[in-house]
């Protein structure tokens, strides 16, 4: 068995960032900028006052001033001249700074009379002017690789630029295996147990931006098996659940072996997972997981995840991980590391389960966390620091 850093270092060296593609940036949530995009304008485009108020010049505004309004202007707006001494311009939040002003007086800081404001004392030392390329100046760059969320968008929306080109996004072929396995919605009969494993790979490879393909049940013979591999055939990533450790009935990496793969690594020191395995078959990588359900969704947060990334242009990098505090004490670890689950309180403090059985889906579900313990980890008493990564 390798260490899980070494299986991580194999599986990037596997992965490869795939092409890229131009695209609408509305289109655009979870995707990987691959090019850099450039602002076409300064934001904002002019002095625009950043509250309600009156614009006015600075030397004007003493206690007990009294300046005339003499015009108004609004957020999409302008005034039309400049202003004098004495003289003032009723603004709005986002209005363009009229000529000659350099201050917004806030509209809590004067008294209103025909056409007139009184300023009964100093204003306070903040202009409320939002200056012109205060955000970003013409021509900033926005530079790759990025994933791009909400916060992404509105920036380079803000910046005018509708195209963007993003790594095109994984197509990832999910095949579970096993004499066992039942689609969902199934009748149950003895001995069969509903397929879930492929549910919820799904939903982690959409976590990361990218496309899953559910593929038939692949039933433990060769038969079945090449069959699948068939309809994965295309895919950037193929990712199987079950039949990758060593019984008379584990038939992945035999048969993935007759079709071309090139094994990266087998077995990994990490509980739950043990039976890991990864490496290419031509141009599409392959990535076996276990069987039981938490140790193939472990084995997705630690090793499916940050392959994606990398596929999208990422750096090679594992899931960063949180430091914690125990809840309660922990035992010594093995000489595995170990992947528990745990829920975070209100306090912030980390509960292991009481049970760490890899086919307990409710404690997975019910799970915040997996606390991360090294290979050969001392015992750690209540209150102990450690490290996790939030689910």
């Amino acid at each position: 068995m390798i260490s899980v850093e070494q299986a991580l270092d194999i599986a990037f060296e596997l992965a490869r960032p795939l092409d890229t593609e131009t695209i609408d940036l509305a289109s655009g949530a979870d995707r990987v900028l691959a090019r850099a995009a450039h602002a076409g304008h300064d934001q904002p485009p002019f002095d625009a006052s950043a509250m309600d108020g009156y614009a006015a010049r600075a030397a004007d505004c003493v206690p007990g001033v009294r300046l005339q309004v003499v015009g108004e202007v609004a957020a999409g707006g302008g005034f039309q001249g400049r202003i004098g001494t004495g003289q003032a311009v009723r603004i709005f939040t986002g209005a363009p700074l009229p000529e000659g002003a350099d201050r917004v007086i806030i509209q809590e800081d004067v008294t209103t009379g025909n056409d007139t404001i009184t300023l009964a004392q100093a204003p306070d030392p903040n202009t409320y002017i939002r200056h012109k390329g205060s955000d970003f100046a013409k021509g900033t760059r926005f530079d790759p690789p990025c994933r791009l969320g909400p916060a992404q968008l509105a920036l380079l929306a803000t910046m005018n630029v509708a195209r963007i080109t993003v790594t095109r996004k994984p197509d990832v072929a999910i095949i579970a295996t096993g004499d066992e396995l039942v689609e969902l919605g199934s009748t149950l009969q003895p001995g069969q147990i509903i397929s879930s494993n492929s549910i919820a790979l799904a939903q982690i490879v959409r976590s990361e931006g990218s496309n899953p393909r559910i593929l038939p049940i692949a039933r433990d013979n060769e038969a079945s098996l090449r069959a699948a591999f068939e309809l994965a055939r295309g895919a950037d990533l193929i990712v199987t659940t079950g039949g990758a450790s060593v019984g008379d009935y584990d038939l992945v990496g035999p048969v993935a072996r007759e079709l071309g793969l090139q094994t990266g690594f087998y077995k990994v020191a990490m509980r739950p997972g043990k039976p890991l395995m990864a490496g290419r078959m031509g141009d599409t990588m392959l990535l076996g997981l276990p069987g039981n359900p938490v140790s193939a969704q472990v084995c997705a947060h630690v090793f499916l995840r940050p392959v994606l990334r990398k596929m999208t242009g990422l750096p090679a990098a594992a899931l960063p991980t949180l430091n914690g505090t125990l809840a309660s004490a922990l035992g010594p670890n093995g000489p595995r590391a170990h992947y528990m689950r745990a829920v975070i309180g209100t306090d912030g403090r980390l509960t292991p389960a009481a049970s760490q059985d890899s086919a307990m889906t409710a404690i997975m579900a019910g799970a915040s966390a997996l606390i991360v313990r090294p290979a050969h980890d001392p015992a750690r008493p209540k209150a102990s620091p450690v490290d996790y990564l939030p689910l």
